[in-house]
Protein backbone atom coordinates (compact mmCIF):
# COMPACT_ATOMS: atom_id res chain seq x y z
CA UNK A 1 0.00 0.00 0.00
CA UNK A 2 1.27 3.45 -0.89
CA UNK A 3 0.94 5.73 2.14
CA UNK A 4 1.07 9.50 1.91
CA UNK A 5 4.41 10.94 3.05
CA UNK A 6 2.68 12.50 6.06
CA UNK A 7 1.10 9.21 7.18
CA UNK A 8 4.29 7.23 6.52
CA UNK A 9 6.22 9.71 8.70
CA UNK A 10 3.64 9.33 11.51
CA UNK A 11 3.87 5.55 11.29
CA UNK A 12 7.69 5.67 11.36
CA UNK A 13 7.62 7.90 14.42
CA UNK A 14 5.08 5.70 16.21
CA UNK A 15 7.06 2.54 15.52
CA UNK A 16 10.04 4.05 17.32
CA UNK A 17 8.07 5.66 20.17
CA UNK A 18 7.28 2.51 22.14
CA UNK A 19 9.53 -0.14 23.67
CA UNK A 20 7.11 -2.79 22.35
CA UNK A 21 6.20 -2.19 18.69
CA UNK A 22 2.68 -3.58 19.11
CA UNK A 23 1.87 -0.63 21.39
CA UNK A 24 1.75 1.55 18.26
CA UNK A 25 -1.11 -0.51 16.78
CA UNK A 26 -4.11 1.55 17.94
CA UNK A 27 -2.55 4.96 17.19
CA UNK A 28 -1.56 3.71 13.73
CA UNK A 29 -5.09 2.43 13.07
CA UNK A 30 -6.56 5.76 14.20
CA UNK A 31 -4.18 7.87 12.08
CA UNK A 32 -4.77 5.61 9.08
CA UNK A 33 -8.53 5.80 9.52
CA UNK A 34 -8.40 9.59 9.86
CA UNK A 35 -6.54 9.94 6.58
CA UNK A 36 -8.26 7.22 4.55
CA UNK A 37 -11.79 7.40 6.02
CA UNK A 38 -11.82 3.79 7.19
CA UNK A 39 -9.54 0.84 7.87
CA UNK A 40 -9.06 -1.14 4.64
CA UNK A 41 -7.53 -4.57 4.10
CA UNK A 42 -4.49 -2.85 2.58
CA UNK A 43 -4.05 -0.66 5.65
CA UNK A 44 -4.35 -3.70 7.93
CA UNK A 45 -1.65 -5.50 5.93
CA UNK A 46 0.62 -2.42 5.96
CA UNK A 47 0.33 -1.94 9.72
CA UNK A 48 0.75 -5.67 10.42
CA UNK A 49 3.89 -5.72 8.28
CA UNK A 50 5.36 -2.66 9.99
CA UNK A 51 4.70 -4.02 13.48
CA UNK A 52 5.65 -7.64 12.83
CA UNK A 53 2.10 -8.88 13.42
CA UNK A 54 -0.19 -10.98 11.28
CA UNK A 55 -3.37 -9.55 9.79
CA UNK A 56 -5.60 -11.46 12.21
CA UNK A 57 -3.95 -9.78 15.22
CA UNK A 58 -4.70 -6.36 13.72
CA UNK A 59 -8.27 -7.39 12.82
CA UNK A 60 -8.87 -8.60 16.41
CA UNK A 61 -7.96 -5.17 17.71
CA UNK A 62 -10.07 -3.51 15.03
CA UNK A 63 -13.09 -5.64 15.99
CA UNK A 64 -12.74 -4.82 19.70
CA UNK A 65 -12.71 -1.01 19.50
CA UNK A 66 -15.93 0.70 18.40
CA UNK A 67 -14.11 3.85 17.26
CA UNK A 68 -12.37 1.92 14.47
CA UNK A 69 -14.37 1.30 11.28
CA UNK A 70 -14.02 -0.93 8.22
CA UNK A 71 -16.38 1.31 6.18
CA UNK A 72 -16.51 5.11 5.96
CA UNK A 73 -18.88 6.38 8.66
CA UNK A 74 -19.94 9.83 7.48
CA UNK A 75 -19.63 13.27 9.02
CA UNK A 76 -21.94 12.86 12.04
CA UNK A 77 -21.73 9.69 14.11
CA UNK A 78 -24.97 9.06 16.02
CA UNK A 79 -25.10 6.42 18.76
CA UNK A 80 -28.18 5.35 20.72
CA UNK A 81 -27.72 3.69 24.13
CA UNK A 82 -29.36 0.25 24.28
CA UNK A 83 -28.46 -1.08 27.73
CA UNK A 84 -31.25 -2.09 30.14
CA UNK A 85 -31.17 1.14 32.16
CA UNK A 86 -31.50 3.25 29.00
CA UNK A 87 -34.27 1.07 27.60
CA UNK A 88 -36.24 1.41 30.85
CA UNK A 89 -35.95 5.21 30.54
CA UNK A 90 -37.21 5.47 26.95
CA UNK A 91 -34.27 4.15 24.94
CA UNK A 92 -36.50 1.94 22.80
CA UNK A 93 -38.61 4.89 21.74
CA UNK A 94 -35.49 6.92 21.00
CA UNK A 95 -34.08 4.05 18.96
CA UNK A 96 -37.30 3.74 16.95
CA UNK A 97 -37.38 7.50 16.39
CA UNK A 98 -33.77 7.50 15.14
CA UNK A 99 -34.50 4.67 12.70
CA UNK A 100 -37.60 6.43 11.37
CA UNK A 101 -36.08 9.93 11.24
CA UNK A 102 -32.81 8.88 9.58
CA UNK A 103 -34.51 6.24 7.39
CA UNK A 104 -31.68 3.78 7.96
CA UNK A 105 -30.99 0.69 10.04
CA UNK A 106 -28.27 -0.22 12.51
CA UNK A 107 -24.73 0.58 11.23
CA UNK A 108 -26.09 2.03 7.98
CA UNK A 109 -25.39 5.51 6.57
CA UNK A 110 -27.95 8.02 5.30
CA UNK A 111 -28.33 8.44 1.53
CA UNK A 112 -26.26 11.64 1.61
CA UNK A 113 -23.45 9.79 3.45
CA UNK A 114 -23.51 12.26 6.34
CA UNK A 115 -25.17 10.52 9.30
CA UNK A 116 -24.52 6.93 10.30
CA UNK A 117 -25.88 5.54 13.57
CA UNK A 118 -25.40 2.48 15.69
CA UNK A 119 -26.49 0.99 18.95
CA UNK A 120 -24.27 1.71 21.92
CA UNK A 121 -24.27 0.22 25.38
CA UNK A 122 -23.11 2.26 28.34
CA UNK A 123 -21.59 0.61 31.40
CA UNK A 124 -24.26 2.00 33.71
CA UNK A 125 -27.21 4.40 33.91
CA UNK A 126 -26.95 7.25 31.43
CA UNK A 127 -28.37 10.76 31.97
CA UNK A 128 -31.11 11.73 29.49
CA UNK A 129 -28.84 14.12 27.62
CA UNK A 130 -26.31 11.32 26.92
CA UNK A 131 -28.67 8.57 25.84
CA UNK A 132 -28.35 9.85 22.30
CA UNK A 133 -24.86 11.02 21.42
Amino acid sequence: MELSPKLAAKFDKLQNSYPVKRSALIPMLLYGQDELGSVSDDLIAEIANRLGLNNVQVEETLAFYSMLHRKPIGKHHVQVCTNVACMLRGGTELLDHAKKRLEIGHKEVTKDGVSPWKKWSALGPVPVRLRFR
